[in-house]
């Protein structure tokens, strides 16, 4: 008789915690933190604003200019988490069966 190895067990997650739907596979990108490669559509990405300019030196930077308004330079970051790091960073929290359920 042959026996199987894998175990036909429950299933965690209905999308296996990935968003690929029909796609055979993703493009990978490495995680912010511990540079592990994670699948684009599993990774956690937070988009992180921070002006260019600290909040002490504002004020001297505003009465230099010529200009009557003046827009702050801004740095842009995409930040790209793994799983792992993300759950260790407080981003994404683990949740109970029933809540993995809530959708939204």
């Amino acid at each position: 008789a042959v026996v199987s190895t894998q175990s036909t067990g429950m299933k965690k997650r209905r999308n296996n915690g990935r968003s690929k739907c029909n796609r055979g596979i993703t493009v990978t990108q490495k995680c912010t933190n511990c540079f592990r490669l994670v699948p684009k559509d599993k990774a956690v990405v937070k988009h992180k604003i921070q002006n260019l300019i600290e909040a002490a030196a504002l004020d001297d930077v505003k009465a230099a200019t010529v200009f009557d308004e003046f827009d702050i330079p801004k740095l842009r970051y995409k930040l790209v988490y793994c799983i792992s790091c993300a759950v260790h960073q407080r981003i994404v929290r683990v949740r109970s069966s029933w809540m993995r359920k809530v959708r939204n």
